[in-house]
């Protein structure tokens, strides 16, 4: 990756790099335990920790296998709305996972599916992705339904994969060919 931050324009967002001013937007986000219910970690206790998930995002993006998370930001008012981020990037194998989380104000708006396409763009063309996949809870429906609708297909249940809230839970793998053989011949 490049040492530049990648900044992607839809017509409605700007995924920008998140900076630690971004932490107390992002700390609303993710304290809004109902709304964050199926990302995958437990609430932050505080914007300090928060800051610190930033410096681990920025991070990120200098490590071996990289990861680049955007933040989500309305073009009109320059709201924070969340964040998007391509992760395990694997040069030679030409894939890495996708995550996502979006402020409850934010959802049923088609913003992340907005967001999504453009950083799967972005790894297509700038990271030469051929594959990209996702792991999302069995009850997160949004989350699914925004998946397949931008042609994921679901490849199976990792059995108590995930640990937050104290408990473990199942997630189901769902994965995208961005070049190659369709999608529709993937085994479900």
């Amino acid at each position: 990756m490049s040492s530049e931050f990648p900044v992607l324009h839809t017509p409605r967002l700007v995924l920008r790099e998140l900076v630690a001013g971004d932490a107390p937007a992002l700390f609303a986000i993710h304290a809004d335990a109902a709304a964050m219910r199926w990302f995958g970690a437990d609430p932050p206790a505080s914007v300090m920790q928060v800051e610190q998930l930033i410096a681990a995002f920025a991070a990120a993006r200098l490590q071996a296998t990289p990861a680049t998370r955007w933040g989500v930001v309305r073009r009109s008012d320059g709201a924070l709305l969340g964040s998007c981020g391509l992760f395990r990037w694997n040069r030679s194998w030409q894939s890495a996972g996708v995550g996502y989380e979006l402020a409850r104000s934010a959802q049923g708006q088609g913003l992340m599916s907005e967001a999504v396409k453009a950083v799967l763009q972005h790894g297509r063309l700038s990271l030469q992705l051929e594959r990209v996949d996702a792991t999302v809870h069995p009850d997160n429906a949004p989350s699914i339904a925004l998946l397949e609708r931008l042609g994921f297909v679901r490849e199976g249940l990792l059995r108590q994969a995930g640990r937050w809230g104290g408990a473990r839970h199942d997630l189901l793998v769902f994965g995208l060919l961005l070049n190659g053989p369709s999608t529709s011949t993937a085994h479900a």
